[in-house]
């Protein structure tokens, strides 16, 4: 039975927070084998991650690479492994002994995966950084907002220009390694991958498309076909008719018939379409709206919070939401029609599963006996 796409494929990951265990996330979700080397030695405050979702399908040991007979155990694991990730700031790796020279001369083959916020080089790369900081210089926290700009959570930093990157250039990786039959550093930057989300507005600034303040352009809440709308019970749907058909079939099922309205892409007109808008879907709830646009193509969707999104019909009907552990948390994507993955495991320490997995990759009887005691 296929297990995914990336079966066979052996991965260590150094634990660490967010962006780094999100994309072995993704690759573990994708049939991967990821293997957690937690933190040995002196509990260090703050640097223990969270047991949530992003531990799904992966095992755990925990060595503390400081230690010389641990970090020789280290190597011999990374003899074995495909792809190592780390998400330490620039230099760190190499002080410990396993940066990419180190890993290199051990197992020529390996990927090795860098996470970090600023980058390998740069005036910032030895700076410290979150999320904010890293969407801030690379033009994406700009875009989020109305007066000023509102860090939309840690989703474009950690996540989508970080995690997501980094499982994309190990992919990447892994295929030009079956052409080449070589090793590759992966230096994936939150500061280069939320840069990237901004290429369409790019393309719109150019042509004069996205030229007015925050918060006043056509993808931004500033055209009043594409922004949320409160409801008669203080939650909101979201509009996105951004079609002149789609637009007339909102102002259908609305039953607004006014044939002094503004047109739809007039921008002068924007703040009256958003009133005659805004009052009509005062006058009921959210799911009753809903449910009147369930079935028109008025590009009309209740503004759902993460921890109701698994109740809405569509995301029942695919299966969009999954329970580990007793965790709901969102089911792996994409979706394969051949090499199919499966709901995944939550983390494993247990002894015996990891001496099975690293008797699969080929680990000596010494280096497992060290791991697993």
């Amino acid at each position: 039975m296929d297990m995914g796409p990336l079966q066979g494929v052996k991965v260590i990951e150094m634990a660490g927070l967010a962006p780094a265990p999100f994309g072995c996330m993704i690759l573990a979700d994708l049939g991967a084998q990821v293997l957690r080397i937690d933190r040995g030695g002196a509990p260090t405050p703050g640097l223990t991650p969270p047991a949530g979702p992003l531990d799904r399908g992966k095992h755990s040991i925990a060595l503390n690479v400081k230690d010389p007979a641990d970090r020789e155990t280290l190597y011999a694991l990374i003899e074995q492994a495909d792809v190592f990730v780390e998400g330490y700031r620039p230099g760190v790796a190499e002080r410990l002994g396993i940066g990419p020279r180190d890993l290199a001369a051990r197992n020529p083959r390996l990927i090795y995966g860098r996470m970090t916020g600023w980058g390998q080089d740069g005036p910032l790369a030895p700076r410290a950084g979150h999320d904010i900081n890293y969407i801030a210089i690379s033009g994406a926290l700009d875009l989020v907002g109305r007066e000023r700009p509102v860090p939309p959570a840690n989703m474009i930093g950690d996540f989508a220009g970080g995690g997501m990157l980094l499982a994309l250039g190990v992919i990447s990786a892994l295929y030009e390694r079956a052409q080449s039959g070589k090793g590759e550093v992966v230096d994936a930057a939150m500061v280069d991958g939320s840069a990237l989300f901004t290429a369409f507005m790019h393309g719109m600034h150019n042509v004069g498309l996205w030229n007015a303040p925050r918060g006043q352009n056509p993808l931004d809440g500033g055209a009043a076909f594409y922004d949320t709308y409160e409801c008669a019970d203080g939650k909101h749907v979201a509009v996105g008719c951004v079609e002149t058909q789609f637009y007339a079939e909102l102002l259908t099922v609305l039953g607004i018939d006014d044939p002094e309205l503004p047109f739809q892409h007039d921008p002068g007109g924007w703040p009256r379409l958003k009133a005659v808008l805004g009052a009509k879907f005062k006058e009921r709830p959210r799911d009753e709206w809903a449910r009147l646009f369930a079935d028109s193509d008025a590009c009309v969707s209740p503004v759902l919070s993460p921890w109701e999104a698994h109740e809405h019909p569509h995301n029942r009907a695919r299966g969009a939401f999954i329970e580990i552990d007793g965790v709901r948390q969102p089911a792996p994507a994409p979706r394969f029609s051949r090499a199919a993955t499966t709901v995944p495991a939550g983390l494993s320490k247990d002894p015996e599963q990891i001496r099975t997995l690293l008797s699969d990759w080929g680990v000596d009887a010494d280096a497992i006996a060290r791991v697993t005691g």
